[in-house]
């Protein structure tokens, strides 16, 4: 099989993948603190190494690792019915699985895709106990409607930080620089925690948490991808550091200033390999 066609059915999966983790964590997140949601998390760190693995396998055939996103299955009015909607969303992915382990006549990557699939088939059992216990322990939406300044400031940081998990993400596999491949993928995975404080506290403010992404920089040379990531990231500790002083409630303040002192660490960073990559 021709390797631009391995790569459009890899890409498939990777966006599959994306779509589950976001579902994934919208539910956890929704549900607070809990035995099922720090489960329903852990099953969303496994599809994220499920998308590492795939998109390592596409940069090497020399193809370019997809980050759109799949379909979601959401809506459902009881954390019971999302628990019905992943178990849905296992079977999307345990189908294209099967589907791609019979088209694609590479051993080594058809033994990655069983491998998947393996966790896939688990996942959606997990699902299925997770509807009954759904259902038996009453479990509840803990999100509210609250809309305010606080709400919108907390969605935008939520905003910013996966955009940035993305950009981080696409610019370790592209890289040749082996320094700042292993940089991207440190600050992408404290870019994730960002992600899950700013949505976690959403929550606890009885706002809902919108987990969407702007305009991620795609750049090609080690330079550039450099040169966008510390624009991005003094941007947005400018933005934290503003939020920060407009603040009266102490955790606020405290969250956005341990964000802000991350993100000027992180530009820190790429400034010293940008300087090191022109030598």
């Amino acid at each position: 099989m021709e390797k631009d066609k391995i790569i459009v059915l890899l890409n498939q999966d990777i966006q599959g993948e994306h779509a589950a983790i976001i579902q994934y964590l919208t539910h956890a997140y929704a549900m607070g603190e809990g035995e099922m949601a720090c489960e329903i998390e852990a099953i969303a760190r496994e599809e994220m190494r499920h998308l590492d693995w795939l998109a390592r396998t596409i940069v090497r055939l020399e193809g370019t690792p997809s980050i759109e996103r799949g379909k979601m299955r959401t809506g459902g009015e009881s954390v019971s019915e999302w628990m019905s909607n992943n178990v849905l969303l296992e079977e999307d992915a345990t189908t294209t699985y099967k589907e791609h382990i019979d088209t694609i006549d590479d051993p080594k990557i058809k033994r990655l895709l069983k491998r998947i699939l393996s966790d896939e088939e688990s996942h959606h059992g997990d699902f299925k106990h997770f509807v009954e216990k759904a259902q038996r322990e009453d479990a509840k939406d803990l999100r509210g409607n609250r809309q305010d300044k606080i709400v919108r400031i907390l969605n935008w940081g939520i905003a910013h930080e996966y955009t940035v998990i993305l950009q981080y993400l696409l610019h370790s596999y592209m890289t040749s620089n082996k320094e700042v491949r292993k940089e991207m993928e440190d600050q992408a995975i404290n870019e994730m925690q960002h992600l899950g404080w700013l949505a976690e506290k959403l929550v606890d403010e009885k706002g809902t948490p919108e987990i969407e992404h702007s305009k991620v920089d795609q750049s090609t040379r080690t330079a550039d991808m450099l040169r966008a990531d510390i624009k991005i990231e003094r941007k947005v500790a400018a933005e934290y550091d503003r939020a920060a002083s407009e603040s009266e409630e102490p955790d606020m303040k405290k969250l956005f200033t341990r964000l802000r002192d991350h993100e000027n660490y992180h530009a820190a960073i790429f400034s010293d390999l940008l300087e090191e990559e022109g030598r």
